[in-house]
C-alpha cells in the first residue's frame, strides 16, 4: 500500500518515525507512553494506548534515515511489524510505501486474519491523516 505526500522526504520520515506525533494522525490511539529516553531511534521502545483498552509495546528495529523504517509490536501473544519505505518522488513530493505482517498462532489465527485484510486499509487512512498534518 502506498501514499504520496506533498512534503521533501527528511520531513515526512521525520514526522512519522516519531512516536509522540502518533495520536494526532493514528486513529485508533489515545496517546502514546515513551519508555526510552532520547531522539527515535532503533531500540526505541513505548506502548500504545488505544481508545478499545489494547497496550501493545512497540519497538523501531530498523532505521535507515529518509529511507525505511521499521517498528514491531507485541500484544498478548500477537505480533506486528510495519515496514515504512520512503521514496522521493521529486525535492517537494515524497511516496511512503506501508508494509505489515501478522503473527497470531494458535487460537489467535482468526483475529491474525482480521487485522491482515484490515490493518492495510486503517494504515492507509492513517498515512492519509498523517500527510496533512506533516508541517
Amino acid at each position: 500500500m502506498t501514499v504520496d505526500v506533498e512534503a521533501p522526504v527528511d520531513r515526512v520520515f521525520d514526522y512519522l518515525c516519531e512516536p509522540a506525533n502518533r495520536p494526532a494522525w493514528q486513529a485508533s490511539l489515545r496517546r502514546v507512553e515513551v519508555l526510552t529516553s532520547g531522539p527515535a531511534g532503533i531500540g526505541t521502545r513505548w506502548y500504545d494506548v488505544t481508545w478499545p483498552g489494547v497496550r501493545p509495546l512497540l519497538e523501531i528495529t530498523a532505521w535507515e534515515q529518509n529511507v525505511r523504517w521499521v517498528e514491531h509490536g507485541v500484544w498478548r501473544g500477537l505480533e506486528v511489524t510495519l515496514d515504512l519505505v520512503f521514496v522521493p518522488l521529486d525535492e517537494h513530493r515524497t511516496r511512503v510505501r506501508a508494509t505489515t505482517d501478522v503473527l497470531a498462532p494458535g487460537w489467535r489465527r482468526p483475529l491474525g486474519w482480521v487485522l491482515d485484510r484490515l490493518g492495510p486499509l486503517g494504515a492507509r487512512d492513517d498515512l492519509r491523516r498523517a500527510a496533512r498534518l506533516i508541517p
